[in-house]
């Protein structure tokens, strides 16, 4: 599920050092055996030649110079298909592999591209199902990953964190399915079990069975709280909806009634919303600038720009607090405001989701859902690539725990594991506080 009209994606394919200063799970939960290997490589190969042949047969021209690069590229797959079908131990059974190999490649783009066999895309059209655990999920080295959790939902209440590995859900490895499904199968009826195996990044790597009751999860209102006298306000949405930037606007418009001069926001965890309302409430502090571009292949770049007529703060000194769990449209909410110099920073880098996503019919029933575009802070990061990075970076307190291993010993904790929920007195609450402290108002 990416950028659409109103949810924003939550995954996106992560760098080699972004993927380095995360936890993995068992190496040997990610190794793929090379018969796997093959024949998704015989499959790949399969399906590049049927694109290529259908472009071709269309009466497109392979003159240019990436065609002529494509005809090369052909005849290698050619030669390694010919191998692995005439040379291989046994006969490939591609009908076996076919549906994994597609759900690679389309993943091989990014997370939020899914490959769906007719099957599971008549399931994910005929979901209508609302009730779910609270976890916002992403994929990442293959498997289903934890963006955010939201409080106080039954995956908060089982410990379910940021960061922690949903290795299986029920019976299904998540390894094997597409994001769309991940998420499909993660809602249910009000009242029915999930039940997930969990691999958290702090604690052994051994999967943790998980049994959750699923529920008509409710967003909590806007967190409001006074700090230093009344003069700072610090807001916490848990979502970027209508109704949660609609708050944030009545608290704002309220500043100067309440005695308040400067303004906390405290967008870590928040992953889910609607791009509409993250470029109203940026627009609420910004009074002219870009707030955000989205471009891709085929879609005409798209400016988002402040409307000076709809500020409502735009001088007051600003701090955010952001985190792993920030993603999506609370994104595009810290790049535009970092961007344009409106806000500071504190915590830790960002998600880095925002793709916007288009859904694709096959004619067999399956369905491709591709990103088509990607959303661009004001300096030209593409939020997706890159996250956000908060100019003064102050780590969770998670950082500093022991990682356990299997064998219950305790090792040096790896550099960036993603955050738990924030505790009332964090680090990086104090820290954006005492910054707040020396901005006059």
């Amino acid at each position: 599920m990416g950028w659409s009209e109103y949810d924003f994606a939550i995954g996106r394919k992560r760098s080699a050092s972004n993927e380095d200063a995360l936890v993995r799970p068992t190496e040997n939960a990610y190794n793929m055996p090379k018969s796997s290997k093959i024949l998704l490589l015989a499959v790949s190969v399969a399906l590049v030649l049927t694109i290529f042949l259908g472009v071709n047969s269309s009466g497109v021209s392979a003159a240019t110079e990436p065609q002529d690069g494509a005809y090369r590229q052909i005849n290698v797959y050619s030669e390694v298909l010919r191998h692995i079908q005439s040379d291989y131990v046994v006969t490939p059974n591609i009908d076996s592999v076919t549906n994994g190999a597609l759900r690679g490649l389309l993943e091989s783009l990014d997370s939020d591209s899914s490959y769906m066999t007719a099957e599971d895309y008549k399931l994910y059209k005929a979901n209508t199902a609302k009730a779910q655990v609270g976890i916002n999920v992403s994929k990442r080295y293959g498997y289903a990953t934890v963006v955010s959790v939201v409080p106080g939902s039954p995956a908060d209440k089982a410990n379910i964190n940021d960061g922690d590995i949903l290795e299986a859900i029920g019976t299904q490895d998540t390894r094997d399915m597409s994001l769309a499904m991940v998420q499909t199968l993660l809602m249910g009826a009000p009242g029915s079990d999930l039940a997930v195996s969990v691999v958290r990044p702090r604690g052994k790597q051994t999967p943790e069975k998980v049994t959750m009751s699923r529920v008509l999860v409710m967003m909590p209102a806007v967190s409001e709280t006074m700090y230093e006298n009344s003069s700072i306000l610090y807001l916490k949405p848990g979502i970027l909806d209508h109704d949660h930037v609609q708050q944030i606007e009545t608290k704002l418009k309220g500043m100067s009634k309440a005695g308040n001069k400067k303004v906390l926001l405290d967008l870590r965890e928040v992953a889910a919303g609607d791009v509409a309302e993250a470029a109203r409430l940026t627009n609420f502090f910004l009074k002219s600038g870009t707030i955000a571009t989205l471009t891709g292949q085929k879609i005409s770049t798209q400016l988002m720009a402040a409307d000076a007529n709809k500020v409502i703060a735009p001088a007051v000194p600003l701090v955010i607090l952001v985190n792993h769990g920030t993603a999506g449209p609370a994104e595009l909410v810290a790049g535009a405001l970092l961007d344009n110099k409106r806000a500071e920073l504190i915590g830790e880098k960002t998600f880095g989701a925002g793709a916007q996503t288009k859904t694709f019919e096959l004619a067999d029933g399956a369905a491709l859902i591709l990103s088509v575009g990607k959303y661009q802070t004001p300096s030209g990061k593409k939020i997706e690539d890159e996250g956000v990075t908060p100019g003064v970076t102050v780590a969770s307190a998670a950082d500093d725990l022991p990682v356990v291993d299997d064998d219950g010993d305790a090792t040096t904790p790896p550099v960036a594991v993603p955050a738990p929920k924030a505790a009332p007195s964090d680090e990086q609450l104090k820290r954006a506080i005492d910054l707040l402290k020396t901005k006059a108002a």
